[in-house]
This record gives structure tokens, sequence and C-alpha cells, in this order.
């Protein structure tokens, strides 16, 4: 096993080195005409980016200095997004890059091609541009011709000729010689790099804007079978991943509460992952919670961070805000049950999930409704009954294409979905987790309105 995770290891290591090593190739290499400080510079600026990176990933998991973190998680963060994003752009390059060469290639043919104006000296080669002397002759009309006199040789004016070695002047007309510009294979490089590092930068921008800006409010309608008519309509404002952290701090939290709170929610249900850290750090940055209002109160069901976190502490924290936990457990509502369940990240410390306890005993003719913070959660809940659960953890992939990853290790990646009675809605989460940015999977609360076929 050992043998393995270090194969594994390696693997990883190579392929990093490896791809690092290609986007300074392209971005600052082959767009240089050799050695010098622009390739240094591009050298410590990936290498200093991934020691950030890596720094602020350790940092937070080893429980460094609250300030530590901070000073490391943004530019570390970003960096990572930014990695990502400047390898796909360059690789997008690839595919521009001998189209622009071959379209320059063609451009100067066609201009070689062209016919000259029947109007200019190399087309007319009798024409003497105006302003010009004739040329000397070496017969001279007003020299007697002395046949008899011996040849003398003649010499020949150089004083308005320059010599071979001479350049033009600067206030000639002469065009520079091509040697003077870049050549056609470093001009493509430089263009292709250019717009890569470009599209890379605005793209990790405008998704670290989206996030920051806060998540915007989604409303889906679930109809339940078993739900009665006088809970139709019924709303639970749904928040997963808020991720709060030595990036996402207090600010974003009331930003979260304000949104939820504008809703006019029946009920709150908070999904897991609401922070990367200890209370002693971000116990201020989640005071806002405090501020949650709904007719049904606020729930919360711990995420796979808690775990990392301190879940026991946490638990006890959302308490005191005034927050109701669900630690595998159930509480009847008017209409409906409502339940809630540990994450699976859990069972390493025996909290994990414990359905029988949470569902077990209930009534089978109501409708329940199963907070679980992760997607695959679902097959034990079609086994107990559970008319819909929510979920979050995926957070819709948050970094095109980490969605592919994500589809792959989730039953749903987002949205509303059926297994067989059971539907299950998974939220894309308000927050972001690493770096502060999400690119085509923005943040979102949910509302879900409960719908009663017998209404």
């Amino acid at each position: 096993m050992v043998v393995v995770f270090v194969l594994v290891a390696l693997l990883v290591v190579g392929v990093l080195v490896t791809s690092n090593w290609y986007v300074w190739r392209r971005l600052f290499r082959d767009t240089t005409r050799g050695p010098g400080p622009a390739r240094r510079i591009g050298a410590a600026l990936i290498a200093g980016g991934w020691v950030l990176a890596v720094g602020a990933l350790v940092a937070e998991r080893a429980g460094a200095p609250f300030w530590l973190q901070r000073v490391l998680a943004w530019p570390g963060f970003l960096w990572l997004a930014l990695s990502i994003y400047l390898l796909l752009a360059v690789l997008a390059g690839e595919v521009v890059r001998p189209l622009l060469r071959r379209y320059l290639e063609h451009r100067a043919a066609a201009r070689q091609a062209e016919p000259q104006p029947s109007g200019s000296p190399a087309a007319d080669p009798e024409r003497i541009p105006a302003g010009t002397a004739p040329p000397k002759t070496s017969h001279t009309p007003d020299a007697p011709s002395t046949p008899d006199a011996p040849d003398t040789p003649k010499t020949r004016d150089t004083r308005d000729t320059p010599s071979s070695g001479d350049t033009p002047s600067p206030g000639n007309d002469a065009p520079p010689t091509s040697l003077a510009l870049p050549s056609r294979r470093l001009f493509v490089s430089r263009v292709v790099a250019g717009a890569a590092a470009a599209a890379a930068v605005g793209t990790v921008g405008y998704g670290t804007y989206g996030v920051l800006s806060g998540p915007k409010v989604k409303r889906v309608t679930v109809p339940l079978a078993k739900l009665p008519r006088a809970a139709h309509g019924f709303r639970i404002a749904v928040v997963s991943d808020i991720h709060l952290g030595p990036v996402l701090g207090r600010g974003f939290a009331q930003q979260v509460v304000d949104t939820i709170n504008a809703t006019q929610p029946d009920l709150i249900a908070v999904v897991g992952d609401l922070v990367d850290g200890s209370v002693k750090d971000l116990g201020p940055a989640a005071a806002p919670l405090a501020q949650l209002k709904a007719r049904h109160g606020a729930y919360f069901v711990t995420g796979n961070h808690e775990y990392f976190s301190g879940a026991e502490q946490w638990v006890a924290e959302v308490r005191r805000l005034g927050l109701l936990p669900l630690e595998n457990a159930r509480t009847e509502l008017p209409h409906f049950d409502l339940a809630g369940v540990n994450d699976v990240a859990g069972e390493d410390e025996g909290q994990g999930p414990d359905y029988a306890k949470a569902l077990g005993d209930r009534d089978r003719s109501r409708a329940c409704v199963l907070l679980a913070h992760q997607p695959v959660q679902i097959h034990d809940a079609v086994d107990h009954g559970v008319d819909l659960q929510l979920s979050g953890h995926t957070h819709g992939g948050q970094l095109w294409p980490g969605n592919l990853i994500a589809g792959a290790a989730n039953p749903t990646l987002a949205g509303l979905d059926r297994y067989g009675d059971t539907q299950l809605y998974v939220s894309r989460g308000a927050g972001a987790w690493g770096p502060p940015t999400r690119v085509g999977a923005p943040s979102d609360i949910t509302v879900i309105e409960l719908a009663s076929r017998k209404a």
C-alpha cells in the first residue's frame, strides 16, 4: 500500500512539474530571443506561486496561526486557479498557433505576388524619378574626341554612393532590414502567449468577482405526494458550502444571512461545510448566523469540512448561535418530518450517519425531508423511504472542467433529480473552497417551494 501511495505521489509531482515547465516554455522561453531576466522572472513567478499555494493548503490543515493562513491564502489559492486556466489557455493556443502562422505566411506570399503599379520606378525602369539627376554616360558631346591620345583610366565619382558597409542614416527613407524585426515564429509565440495570459487572468478575475459579490437566489418547486394541502407553498431556504475561512470571513457571512432573510423562508437548512477552521479563529466570522430568521427555525447538519475543523465544537457553536443541529435526529414539523444525518466523513471519528436512529421509527405516511451533506447518501435515503433529500458538497464542480470530475464522483452534480420515489436536490453552494473563484458553476442559495399534489 505504501509503495502504491509513493508511486501515485511521484506521478502527481511529475505531472505538475511537466505541465508547469510547459507553461513556462510557452509564456516565457518561446517569447524571448535568449536567456535573460524575462525567463528568470517567469521561472520565479511560477515556482513562487506554487510555494504559496502549497503553503496555504498546509497552513490551513495544520492549524497554523490564523494571521499566517490569511497571508498565504489569497495569493496561494488564487495561483491555484490561475495555474489551471493558464495551462488550459496555453493548450488552446496550440490550435491557434499553426493557423496564425499559416495566415501570416499566406499574407506575405500574397504581397509578394501583387503586381507593382505602372507608375512605380520598379515597373518603369526608363522613368527617372523627379528630382533625380540623369545618369552620366562615358561619352560627353562637349569633349572633343582624341583618338590618337592614349587611353586614360576613368574614375568613378563615389561621393553620393554609400559603401556596402554603410548603414542608412536616420533621415533616409530606406526600410529597416528584416533582421531588425522579430521573426514570424517569435511574433506568433508572443501573440498567443499574450492572449493566453489575458484569457486566464480575465477568467479568474471574473470568477472571483462572482464569489465575492455573494450568491444568487435560485427558486425550485418540488412536488411531494405525501405533503398535505395545508403545507402547499412551504419554503425551505437551502444553503451549503459557505466555507468561512482565511479568505471568506464575516463580511461574506453577513451577505449570505441577508440574502437568506430577504427570501422570507419558512425554514432554513444549512447542509454542511460551513467552515474551514476552528471556532477560536472563525467564531467571529460565523457570528452573523445568529441573525437568521425563519418561522420554523434554522437547522444544521455537518459536512466533511466540519470534521477537518472540529465537528463537536462547531455543533456547539451553531447551537449557541440559535441554529438547531440535527445529529442523526428528526423533528416532527406540523405537516412533515425533517431529519438530518451526519456526514460520512464522521465515520472515522465514530460519528458517521445513522439512518436507523434518524428515520427508523417514523410514520411513513408522513412526508419526510432529509438533510444530508453529500449526494452519495441518497441511496440510504431511498432505502428509508425519504421523499426529498437536500444536499450540497459538489460546488457544481466550482472550476470548469472540475465539473467532469465532480460529476463522476457524485450521483447528481447539481439541481433536482429523482431516484425511485425519492427526490434529490443538490445546491452548488454559497461559497468556495480553496480559490475564492467559480467558473461555470455560479454560487447559489436555493429556495425550495414544496408543492402538494392534493392542492
